[in-house]
């Protein structure tokens, strides 16, 4: 029997130490794709994508660069979601942040070599200017209820700190029970001095991080729109879902209008994967949510999100646990444990 999932690609910071090789261990029979890449950045003279995934050593300072971890995610992501078992028919695809690029190709939107051309440029552009950081901040408590005060008072505190002066803070991305926040170094540490630590870890910065999502990114986006003409993108062949939850169907979408809101909205305003997430569930009801590698720490939004949207019932993170145990529907294909679930 057939089952549906939406396959949710993810976005910057899920290439660490332990995906290095992600490529080469996964993917070996996928390495003419690869080429393909690696042509691509060496007419932009930088290093290879299969030689960065199969370097002897990891350091944060450069693969967490957006020059360096945007083409290596998306090589893995893509290549992962082409790998999915024929058994499972694929219904949408959505993606986090960066992950909506990737989505573009996973969905048939873009070929993978102009998939990347579009990663591999606006992950350079941000690096190149890298204006503002991000921090995460969750509002829901370890058992993920829904605490839809607290996210109000939040958002309305990040407002107030964005109207001080020589400020700027704003929503980057709504994570699930995370609010992901952008701005200047000023507001940054404004949000921070007036949060205590929780959890041991939060607020936390992201390391060469740029303030996505944010009117801070107007000239990455004017230079994107220059670079990346709307020739590239064509018909989706599988429904796209973006970071406004809205869907863009196979045969009715305006391709100017894809690339309008790919090179503009996506990038200067936030992105509401949590919306992404609970309009696949309501529109599709899926078998599987199925996120594709690298890494597995997007997971955890896509249940929150589900979570919070009171799916199937799963009003808290023990209900959720309940439902996942007993039937997996949640498969991250970066977990070694779910990968085969989602690849037969």
């Amino acid at each position: 029997m057939t089952r549906t999932a939406v396959v949710i690609c993810p976005g910057r910071g899920t290439y660490n130490k332990p995906e290095l090789g992600y490529l080469h261990r996964h993917h070996a029979q996928r390495m003419d794709l690869f080429h393909s890449f690696d042509t691509i950045r060496a007419e932009a003279g930088q290093e290879a994508v299969t030689a960065l995934d199969g370097a002897n050593r990891y350091t944060v300072s450069k693969y967490s660069r957006g020059d360096i971890a945007s083409p290596l995610i998306y090589a893995a992501s893509l290549a992962d979601a082409q790998t999915i078992t024929d058994e499972v028919e694929v219904v949408a695809v959505t993606g986090n942040s960066m992950g909506w690029y990737i989505a573009l190709a996973a969905g048939g939107a873009l070929s993978p070599q102009d998939g990347f051309r579009v990663v591999n440029t606006m992950g350079t552009l941000m690096q190149d200017q890298l204006i503002g950081g991000q921090l995460v901040y969750p509002f829901v408590e370890e058992n993920w209820e829904n605490d839809a005060a607290r996210k109000a008072e939040l958002l309305a505190d990040v407002a107030r700190i964005n109207a001080s002066d020589g400020c700027d803070l704003a929503l980057s991305i709504d994570l699930g029970g995370m609010l992901v926040l952008a701005g200047n170094e000023a507001g940054l540490k404004a949000f921070e001095a007036a949060y205590p630590t929780i959890q041991d870890r939060f607020p936390m910065r992201l390391p060469n991080h740029a303030a996505f999502h944010t009117a801070l990114q107007a000239p990455v986006a004017a230079e994107g729109r220059a670079r990346l003409g709307a020739e590239l993108f064509g018909q989706p062949k599988r429904p796209l879902i973006d970071g406004r939850g809205k869907i863009w169907w196979p045969g009715a979408t305006d391709t100017q209008a894809l690339w309008d809101y790919t090179l503009g909205h996506q990038v200067t305003e936030a992105y509401d994967f949590t919306r992404a997430i609970q309009t696949a569930a309501r529109e599709f009801a899926p078998d599987l949510f199925i996120v594709t590698g690298p890494g597995a720490t997007l997971g955890g939004a896509v249940a929150q999100s589900l979570v919070l949207a009171d799916w199937r019932g799963m009003s808290d993170k023990a209900a959720f646990q309940a439902q996942q145990d007993a039937q997996p529907f949640l498969i991250a294909m970066g977990r070694d444990d779910q990968r085969a679930l989602a690849t037969g």
